[in-house]
This record gives C-alpha cells, sequence and structure tokens, in this order.
C-alpha cells in the first residue's frame, strides 16, 4: 500500500514521514468501523504503529491522555508499547509497534494464563489512583437515556423498559480509576506467552468493574475457569451485585446503540442480548 491509498490527510502523511523517515506501510490493520486508521509501518527505525483519525472522532483524544499521564508503568514493565511521537492538530499517534498477533481468534483467546495476566496488568492500571465521584452514576444514567432516544433497533417494549428502570435509577458516589475501556482479546496482543495491552481509545475515569463487562459476556458466562484465573491474577473482584447489574444495564444499551450507529450487525445482535440479559437481574 503506498500513502495516497493510506486514507491518512497530507498533515498526517507528512508527520510520519517527518518522525519515521523512509517510512512504508506494511499492512492496514484498521477495523473499519470508524474513521480511525490504524497502520503498521516500517522504517530504519524499526516497527511502529500508526493510528490517525478524523477531526470528530472522540477516541483520539482519549488514548493520547491515557498514553501521556496513565500507561507510564505499564510502559516501564513492556506491558504495553510506548507512544513515540503524536500530532494532535493532526490527529495521528506514532506508536512502538508490538510483536506478536491478537489474543482474538487465536488459542490465546481462551487461555487461562493470558487471563491471569489481563488481570494483573489491569490491577495495575486501575491502582494507580483512586477518586470518590458523586456525579459520575448521574452522568452515566443520563447518557445512557439520550441512546435509548437515538435511533436503533432495540424493540419498542424492551426500550421502554429500560428506559423506566434507568430513569429510576437512584445514584450514589462511587470510586472511579483509571480504565481501559475495551478489556478483551481484541485488544490484547500476546508474542512467545506474555501479553501486552493495546488500544486505549475508549480510556476513562471509571468504576473499576466497568472493565469486566466485555470479559464478562464474552467469555466468563460459558468459561468460569477463565473467570477464577482473571481474578487470580487481578486480585478481588470489584463489582458491587446492585452497581453490577446497573452497569451491565448502561452498557448493553450503549452497545446495541452504538452498534447500529456504525452499522456492526453482530456487534449490535450482541448488544440486544446483553440487554435481554441485563434486564433479567431486574
Amino acid at each position: 500500500m503506498e500513502w495516497d491509498e493510506s486514507g491518512l490527510d497530507a498533515a498526517q502523511i507528512a508527520f510520519i514521514t517527518r518522525t519515521l523517515p523512509g517510512a512504508v506501510i506494511a499492512s492496514d490493520d484498521s477495523w473499519g468501523l470508524l474513521d480511525t486508521r490504524v497502520l503498521h509501518v516500517r522504517s530504519e527505525h524499526g516497527d511502529h504503529t500508526v493510528k490517525a483519525s478524523g477531526p470528530d472522532n472522540s477516541h483520539f483524544p482519549r488514548e493520547l491522555l491515557a498514553h501521556r499521564e496513565w500507561t507510564g508503568d505499564l510502559v516501564r514493565d513492556g506491558d504495553t508499547p510506548p507512544l513515540v511521537a503524536a500530532d494532535p492538530g493532526a490527529r495521528v499517534l506514532v506508536l512502538r509497534r508490538v510483536p506478536g498477533h491478537l489474543a482474538l481468534g487465536s488459542t490465546e483467546e481462551t487461555s487461562a494464563d493470558v487471563h491471569r495476566q489481563a488481570g494483573r496488568i489491569l490491577r495495575r492500571f486501575h491502582d494507580q489512583t483512586a477518586r470518590l465521584d458523586a456525579e459520575h452514576l448521574r452522568a452515566e444514567t443520563a447518557k445512557s437515556l439520550r441512546a435509548l432516544d437515538a435511533p436503533h433497533r432495540i424493540d419498542p417494549a424492551t426500550a421502554d423498559r429500560a428506559r423506566a428502570l434507568l430513569r429510576s435509577a437512584e445514584p450514589h458516589p462511587v470510586t472511579l480509576v483509571p480504565t481501559h475501556g475495551d478489556w478483551h482479546p481484541r485488544n490484547w496482543i500476546v508474542h512467545e506467552g506474555r501479553l501486552h495491552a493495546i488500544d486505549f481509545g475508549r480510556f476513562a475515569l471509571r468504576p473499576a468493574a466497568s472493565d469486566l463487562t466485555r470479559l464478562a459476556v464474552l467469555h466468563w458466562d460459558r468459561s468460569p475457569g477463565l473467570e477464577r484465573a482473571f481474578f487470580d491474577g487481578y486480585g478481588d473482584d470489584p463489582r458491587d451485585a446492585d452497581d453490577w447489574r446497573w452497569l451491565q444495564l448502561r452498557e448493553a444499551v450503549g452497545t446495541a446503540v452504538w452498534a447500529f450507529t456504525v452499522g456492526d450487525g453482530a456487534f449490535e445482535a450482541q448488544g440486544r442480548r446483553m440487554l435481554q440479559d441485563a434486564l433479567s437481574a431486574f
């Protein structure tokens, strides 16, 4: 692939070629759902991952913030790649390339050892700070209600029940920690048996349990051994039973609506299944 076929604009290409003279594109690793472009780039400086996005992409500033302020401990221990350079104006990041392959779709996706490593890495990320916040749950509930008012394909009766429950929610102060926001095998790279974390585009300060929602739906329901392995690495279970069911409800609404918006039919169907399961907890 040549640079003029990369989907990047002139300012983004200019920044990359200044940062990595002689860089060539080895592969396009983009998922294709958003306007984020993810490229494997090679130059005399080695292999790098380039992430570039458009002006309205909310993932770019969150990932930049995570790498500038929150991933330092993980970088020092080799658990996530370092940020090499960034141009906030052009909205492009250059990261050191992590060797290996995605856990997703490989035997490591269901490896107890990999899930144990995932628990250890996530706990260290969470343990960097903790802040009590009285407004977080109120804001998250309002966000879910706005999502239900947006276009979606949730059936009306289910949407009405979810809306009624959310309106009845009584917020209380919760402890917020640094969270990855999309913690599951799609964002785990495995190299010679070791796990490395990538993609902090959904970084935010949230309750620790919010980083467990994807794993709970995708793996733990059918593989309780992976759940045990994860918490063996993490150390304890941060989920409060009542807060967890509300968290699952909000996550299900967000998944079903967001996936419809970006045209990911399989993820949308998963979101609707998540919503039925979440409602059953009430």
